[in-house]
């Protein structure tokens, strides 16, 4: 098998989908900004990616397409890497209300987390994000806060720290600055983007002596759950992240 990135414009979204059947290929990854847009040319959901409304991993068995989602379990086995013990009962603030922050949302919950913040750009996003979030079945407070109410509290009051926008990321600017300012020690941050070197996020977060998840090896994980999926074999996790470290 060879692995092969393929850049498709938005407006090619459902050619493409059409097109993994058509090539005969195994399956694909999807990653921003179309995982939501894939799902229409689909034929079947797994379970996380009904519940999220985000593909990240196609899978192409017998002709169907069959879309899953991987950043749950991705950012779920990430965060047990950084953290030896169990964060249930921890409170979490997360930053952004798109495919990564709905599945760093319900990888937190699962994992047992007492009160979940959303913050949203927009208002009318979070809600329908923490609609989707509550959907999981946890028994925990979902609320949503929206970028511009943002304050010091809000950052404090959280034992962990999530940033699951594309802040950070090359030439996308930074995370809020009341974000930064705001950590402390006891903090545990988390950070889903995958950039050459830290991010200003993850620099602050261990200049404080926090505990801090960097993207790349949430990057490893989803792509771990994703080789499973297309060969039924268990990832060489050492060889990937060494390939993603080199990257």
């Amino acid at each position: 098998m060879v692995y092969v990135a393929f850049p498709v414009a938005a407006a090619a979204v459902a050619e493409a989908v059409r097109g993994v059947r058509a090539l005969g290929l195994r399956g694909v990854n999807v990653t921003m900004p179309h995982k939501q847009s894939v799902v229409a040319g689909l034929d079947t959901l797994s379970d996380d990616a009904r519940l999220l409304d985000a593909v990240n991993t196609i899978v192409v068995d017998d002709g169907r397409l069959a879309g899953h989602n991987t950043d749950v379990t991705g950012f779920r086995d990430a965060l047990r890497d950084a953290v030896a013990e169990p964060v249930a009962n921890l409170s979490a603030l997360v930053l952004g209300s798109g495919g990564a922050g709905r599945a760093a949302a319900v990888a937190l919950l699962r994992e047992g987390v007492r009160e979940l913040t959303l913050v949203a750009r927009t208002p009318a996003h979070g809600e329908a994000a923490a609609a989707r979030v509550r959907a999981a079945g946890q028994h925990a407070s979902v609320r949503v806060v929206a970028l511009d109410g943002l304050d010091a509290g809000v950052v404090s009051g959280a034992d962990i720290l999530v940033n699951a926008t594309p802040l950070g990321m090359h030439a996308g600017g930074k995370v809020p600055r009341v974000l930064v300012d705001n950590i402390r020690r006891t903090h545990i941050v988390c950070d889903v983007v995958y950039a050459e070197r830290p991010t200003h996020l993850l620099e602050q977060a261990r200049a404080h002596q926090a505990r801090a998840m960097d993207g790349v090896d949430m990057l490893v994980w989803q792509a771990a759950a994703s080789f499973a999926l297309w060969t039924g074999r268990a990832a060489p996790l050492d060889v990937m992240r060494a390939a993603a470290r080199q990257a």
